[in-house]
């Protein structure tokens, strides 16, 4: 069998496990459930409300692996966040109970193929590496014993932190922040977010989630994390920023404490047409939406909040 044969097969079983994780968003969102919003529904009082970490290393993980691992919590009924590999569990003291099931996160690499090598030295170009996701196991808290008392889930910050906190990100992002008129909107081109009064909420945690979500587009003007926002309404392009405004907010009102809904749940369907035509879009998505989330979290005062622990995993995957 050829080299090249063997780049092909190993590609082909790399890109089978974007597949993999994009069938799975697919069919929640099918179902009519929104996998970073929803399920917390049946999922508070269970699991504590934060995002999910490594309970060897404390470092939160992020992109498409808080997804993996907010619906593994959910399914599976587990009553923590933290996670650790099978090595880590015994190197703590423990060990993972016999016949527990792990579960699959990922991380992103790559590699040059020798021919684009050869290319390169030839041209004096620089190499293109080929990125793909790589497969690591994890297991809960819940599935191991024996480990030290000082190894606990993550807790949520209690509730009156959440308003003041979503208010001073506002002040301290400056970020052109204005109160007014009947619907929420972001203007790249006047690099501004209107919100209406919170008044016009029933209940003013909407309210702050909806400005989470908005700050979550101005993240991406061309000063800050210069995402692509010139996509219209109706396109996809406009349906893949919405998408990852709204993991932002999510990842963003997990960190905060506050249960994470779904800002326009009528794009449901243009998010699966982008998710079907392009497998690595929700990864892609994700991480983006990582990087936006620890960019408004980072004006918090508090250093301990910090969203892209492992954002390399990742990373242009």
């Amino acid at each position: 069998m050829s080299r090249h044969h063997h780049l092909a097969c190993a590609v082909e079983g790399r890109a089978s496990l974007y597949d993999e994780i994009t069938d799975k968003i697919i069919a929640e969102l099918e179902a009519g459930r929104v996998p970073w919003a929803q399920p917390w529904g049946a999922a508070v009082g269970k699991a504590p409300l934060a995002m999910p970490k490594n309970a060897a290393t404390g470092r939160q993980y992020s992109g498409i692996n808080v997804l993996i691992l907010w619906g593994a919590v959910v399914e599976r009924g587990f009553v923590g966040q933290s996670w650790l590999t099978f090595r880590q569990a015994v190197s703590l003291g423990g060990h993972v109970r016999k016949g527990e099931r792990g579960t699959s996160v990922v991380y992103a690499d790559h590699f040059v193929p020798a021919d684009e090598k050869r290319r390169a030295s030839e041209t004096g170009d620089e190499a293109q590496a080929i990125r793909f996701l790589k497969r690591f196991t994890v297991f809960n808290t819940d599935q191991c014993s024996d480990l030290p008392s000082e190894i606990v889930t993550a807790t949520a910050p209690p509730p009156s932190m959440i308003e003041p906190a979503v208010e001073n990100l506002i002040k301290a992002s400056g970020i052109d922040f204005r109160i007014g008129g009947n619907r929420a909107f972001y203007v790249p081109a006047e690099d501004y977010v209107q919100v209406p009064p919170l008044a016009a909420y029933f209940e003013p945690i909407n309210w702050h989630r909806t400005a989470l979500h908005e700050m979550g587009h101005a993240s991406g003007h061309p000063s800050r994390l210069n995402r692509d926002l010139s996509g219209v309404y109706g396109t996809k392009k406009y349906a893949f920023e919405e998408l990852i405004a709204e993991l932002c907010a999510a990842f963003s009102c997990a960190s905060l404490g506050i249960v994470p809904t779904v800002r326009h749940s009528d794009y449901i369907a243009s998010w699966l047409e982008v998710l079907r035509e392009d497998n690595r879009a929700i990864v892609r998505a994700a991480s983006q939406a990582s990087k936006a989330a620890d960019y408004i979290l980072g004006f918090l005062p508090e250093p301990s909040v910090d969203v892209a622990g492992e954002d390399a995993e990742c990373e242009a995957a």
